[in-house]
Order: structure tokens, then sequence, then C-alpha cells
């Protein structure tokens, strides 16, 4: 049936939430909501409010939330179907009827869904045979208890190919190959895929057996440790988390939910007591599964391993995820310790060493910062420029664009604290001189060159490049401090762009001039070119706190210089078509949207300094009185 967002709205516009509650809850009225201790989680304060003007519940001490729908598929344990057909009953609407494509997948999903169930009890049955006999020793030496067995389901594939196909006779051959228990070859034979392995299921949201994966009990050359059912009708593993039936509601009480390399990492985790773990198939997380985690939480934690490949698969995440953070929205990070994984570390060191860890994941931007600090040697200028780059391609991939500039901001400032840390004073012999002087004698302050005084004045009339360009050349000049931040920046544009070199050279010419102390606007008693005052940008308006000033000013920096060298890269590429026509294409296309993302940058850049003017003129209309 297709059961359309304007259906459901109706329905929820019929139905009074707090009536529907009231059957199996004591609610409390509480000036235009109602009030109770929260079903979901034990709790003596109430802190579940129900809301029928916003037809929605919400508990502020676990998280719950939903509409009426979700309170009878999470509370009552019905169907969506079933919620959908006793409500619409209620509401006196008629359920649209079925859609006869999805109608048969449905039914093939429910079909396949009883081939999976009666495999688990084959599979549970199989432990506690004398076939399984080894593999339940296995799991008894990993210390695993009985209850654990049990609440998790695991069983054994025996040796024998045709086994499954012997056990599950009601059903014909095509179901078991659907079900991806059962392998069809060319020549039309078919076999069982898991055999002697300790297999364990995988439940949807919904606690249903949709697959398998199973462990080999012995490691075998050329045989994998563990083998996952292939996508089925029932099973896409980018769409599928292990254990996320029993997770999501132990992370509404917890307020937590962590991520696991592997199926037995949240067994380990689930009999120390860490109930809300989860774990990808056999894949990097995908943009879906993140989606899914962040409607449980909005910090999911990633727990990797501490070695080179814990930390690779931790990138890999934060790759896949930092297009998709949103305010309020993002991921911590644990690693531990390098050759343990959570099985090892409680077992060594306790259940506590694991929950402290818990406490205090690292930030996504911590874990980005760290990660490529460390990546590669930094003990050359052209390998920390390298380290500057790959942070902002990692920056320009986040589409929020407040997110994007604190990220930028953050990570630039501490570039600029590692590649430019500060130089200490020359000591004269056996004295401590005063600052800007030799031998305790005043030094006459260094002046700015005319031709370098006239170039920055011509840059600052619009007479180089661009109106940005000018508008920078007088936010440095008013904060004077930011040259030296952004002067590698400033060179790779000079590089691209020889209108931009004379400026540029005058630039750093006069950060040179300077005392390191300095922090306010450049006067002119040492032949500095005074900015003007403008407010056409934050940076070079009157007043402006120093810390947005900053951050508008080097967005600005960063979007002024980023074109060109992508240009620079581009004609690069096309270059060595002839020798690379395959990699060349595909580093055009690459290219290409970097530089649409950037020109909309630079006209969204535009549209707020257009904005800035259409305020400025509106507040300087003289009024009537």
């Amino acid at each position: 049936m297709t059961i359309t967002p304007q259906w459901k709205d109706e329905l929820r516009a019929r139905v009074t939430l707090s009536t529907v509650i009231m059957r199996t809850e004591k609610l409390v009225k509480k000036g235009r909501e109602w009030t109770a201790c929260c079903p979901f989680h034990d709790e003596k304060t109430p802190s579940f409010y129900v809301n029928d003007q916003k037809q929605f519940y919400h508990c502020f001490g676990c998280g719950a939330h939903g509409d009426v729908i979700s309170w009878m598929t999470e509370q009552r344990g019905l169907s969506f179907i079933d919620a959908i057909k006793e409500l619409a009953a209620e509401a006196g609407m008629e359920v649209p009827a079925p859609d006869p494509i999805a109608a048969k997948k449905a039914e093939k999903r429910a079909s396949l869904i009883d081939v999976t169930t009666e495999a688990q009890e084959w599979f549970v049955h199989n432990l506690h045979t004398n076939e399984g006999a080894d593999a339940l020793s296995y799991l008894k030496r990993r210390g695993l208890k009985p209850d654990v067995l049990r609440e998790f389901g695991f069983g054994y594939a025996p040796e024998n190919k045709q086994a499954l196909k012997n056990a599950l006779t009601r059903f014909d051959e095509e179901m078991l190959v659907d079900t991806g228990m059962r392998i069809r070859t060319d020549d039309g034979n078919t076999y069982d895929r898991f055999r002697e392995r300790v297999m364990l299921p995988i439940q949807d949201a919904r606690g249903r057996v949709i697959a398998f994966g199973g462990r080999i009990l012995d490691k075998r050359d050329g045989v994998a440790k563990y083998l996952n059912s292939p996508d089925t009708p029932l099973f896409d593993k980018g769409r599928t988390l292990y254990n996320l039936h029993r997770a999501a509601p132990a992370s509404r009480q917890s307020g937590r939910v962590v991520v696991v390399e592997g199926y037995m990492d949240v067994v380990a985790l689930a009999q120390a007591g860490f109930e809300d773990a989860v774990a990808p198939l056999g894949t990097a997380l995908t943009e879906m599964q993140l989606e899914m985690l962040w409607r449980m939480v909005e910090v999911p934690i990633l727990c990797f391993d501490g070695d080179a490949a814990g930390q690779k698969a931790a990138m890999r995440a934060i790759r896949r995820a930092l297009p998709l953070l949103a305010p309020m929205r993002s991921l911590g990070i644990v690693q531990l310790p390098t050759g343990k994984d959570p099985d090892d570390l409680i077992n060594e060191q306790g259940a506590g060493a694991m929950a402290k860890l818990l406490d205090e994941p690292k930030s996504l931007l911590d874990m980005l910062w760290d990660f490529e600090l460390t990546s590669q040697p930094l003990n050359s200028p052209e390998a920390k420029a390298g380290l500057k780059a790959r942070l902002m391609e990692h920056v320009d991939t986040i589409q929020d664009r407040d997110i994007q500039s604190l990220y930028r901001r953050e990570l630039l400032d501490r570039f600029s604290a590692f590649a430019y840390p500060p130089r200490a004073p020359k000591k004269s012999f056996g004295q401590q001189p005063q600052r800007g002087s030799w031998n305790g004698k005043p030094a006459a302050p260094r002046t700015l060159s005319n031709d370098a005084r006239a170039t920055l004045q011509k840059a600052m009339a619009g007479g180089q490049r661009s109106d940005l360009f000018g508008a920078i050349v007088a936010g440095l000049l008013r904060h004077p401090a930011e040259i030296a931040r952004h002067s590698e920046t400033l060179i790779n544009l000079a590089r691209h762009d020889a209108k931009a070199a004379p400026a540029i050279e005058s630039l750093i010419e006069l950060s040179e001039t300077l005392d390191s102390d300095t922090t306010n606007a450049i006067s002119g008693g040492q032949g500095y070119p005074a900015p003007p005052v403008d407010n056409r940008y934050t940076f070079l308006r009157e007043g402006t706190p120093p810390g947005e000033a900053r951050e508008e000013l080097a967005e600005a920096v960063s979007l002024l210089a980023h074109k060109p060298a992508l240009e620079a890269a581009m004609a690069a590429t096309i270059a060595r078509f002839e020798d690379d026509p395959e990699g060349s294409f595909a580093e055009q296309a690459r290219l290409r949207q970097q530089l649409i993302t950037v020109e909309e940058r630079l006209k969204a850049f535009g549209r707020k300094k257009a904005a800035t003017h259409a305020v400025r003129d509106e507040n300087s209309v003289p009024s009537d009185g």
C-alpha cells in the first residue's frame, strides 16, 4: 500500500495523541501539555511530555521522541501496517489500497524471513549437539557466558555442503538461494555458504533475522575469518547496523551509541555491561548508517583499534561524515591501545578502563588534526604546506557553511601555531636588551619602502585584480598580525596571479617591519598606508571584535587564493591528457566540481557584502523628524 506523507498528516490530525497514550499511561495536565514518568526508562520525577497541538511526545530524560504512529510501533510493539490500520479505524479513515508491486515484495520478504528464522533455530540447535561441541568450546574459551550466547543467538553451521538444504526441507531451493544461505554456481549446482563456522544472526531494527555472520574456529590459509551474508531482498549491508534493535532502547537511557568494528566487539561490550554498541557489517560506515546513528544521538562514538588500520578506518568514517555535519551533529572518536580490541581491553584492565575511554572521546576535529599532523614527516616548508593543503581539502567537503567556516578557522589557527611558532627575542652577551633595541639602546624603527607603500595604496584603491583583493589588502593592513598567518596562502596566490604579486610582496615586506607584539591597526608613523574604514566587510569595520574580523578575513583570503590554484591545477591536468586520458578526465571532473563550489562561495560572499551595503544605506537615510 502507498502511505503518503499527506495521508499520515491527516491521520495524526484526526487522532488525539494524549488520548492514545492515556490508554496505557497515566498523564497529568500541565498547562497546554501533559506530563508523566517516562514509559521508556525508569524515573521518579516526570520528564515525559505530550503535546497534542504539535502532535509529538518527548522525554527530556532519555530523549524518546515521536508521534502517534511511532508510539504504536515502539511502545505497543505493533508493526507499521498494523499501527496504521488500528489508528485509521479509530479516525474513520480508509487505508489506501495496496500497491500490487509493493505487496508482492512484502510477501516475498515475509516468506524469506520465515526461512532465516527457521535457519537460525537450526544453527542454535547444532551448537548444542556433538557436531557443535568444538564451536561451543571455542566460545567458552573466549569467556562468553551462557546467557550472552542465548541473548545473541550463537549457533553452528556444520561442514557438510548440503546440511542446510537437508534440514530446511519445507523451503524450496530458490528461497534458500534468495536468502544468501546457499550459493548457486555457474553450472546450476548449489551448496551451503556457511560451513564449519560459529554463526550469529543479523537482525533488523525490529529484531527479525535478515542475514547471518559466521566466524571460523581456527585460522586457515585462504579462508576468511569472518563471512557475512551477501545483499539480498532482506539484507542491505549499507543500510543495516548490527545489534541496532538492542542498542536503540539502551541508548535512550545512556544518551550514547558506540560504533565498533565487528559484531564480536559488540558482544564483548554487551557482556561487560555496555549495551548501546552497534557495528557495520564488513564495510566502512555509509551515509545511511551515519543518518541512522544521528537519529539516535547527536554525537555517536566511533571506537577503533589504535593501530594504523584503526586510524585509517577512523579517517574513512570521518571523510564520509564531513559533508553531512550539521549543527549539533558530529562524531566522537575513541582509539583503543595498539593491538587491543574491546574484548582484550576489558579482560586485561576491566570494564572501568573501557568506560573511561568512552567518557572522554576525542572530537572529530581533534582526530582530523592529529591524523594529518602525524601522517607524514613535516621537516620541510613544502611538507608543512602539504599539511595545510590536506586540512583545507577536508574542510572544503563540509556542506554546512557555518561549520565549514568554524573548522577552517580552528584548523588554520592550529596550523599557524605549529608552522609559525613565536621566535624568542635575541640576547646580547651578558644582558637582556629591551625589545626593539640593540645593546640596550633604542633601535631605529624599520620603515616601509616608498614603492611598497604606493603599491599597497593602489591595491586598496581597486587597481589590482578585484574588489575583493583590494578589501583583503585593506583588511590585512587593519589587522597586520594576520599577514604572517596567511603568508603561505598569499605567496601561492602570487605564484598563480602575476597581477596580485606586487601587492603581496609589499605585504610580506610590511610584515617584516612589524614588532612581533603588533596587534592593532598600522599607523602611518613608519610609512605604512592607513587602511580605509569600510562597512562592506566585517574585517574593515571599526569596532568589530578581533575574532570575528579574523574569521571573515581568513575566509576571504582562502576563497581568493583557492580559485587560481584550482585553475592552475586544471591546466596541468589538461596538459597530461594524452599520457593518461582516463586519469586526467577523472581529475578534470573533480577539479571542475571544486571550481563550481568556489564560484558559488565567492558569489555568496558577494551577496553578503551587498546585503551589508543595503543595511548601511537604509540606516543612513535621514528620518522625517
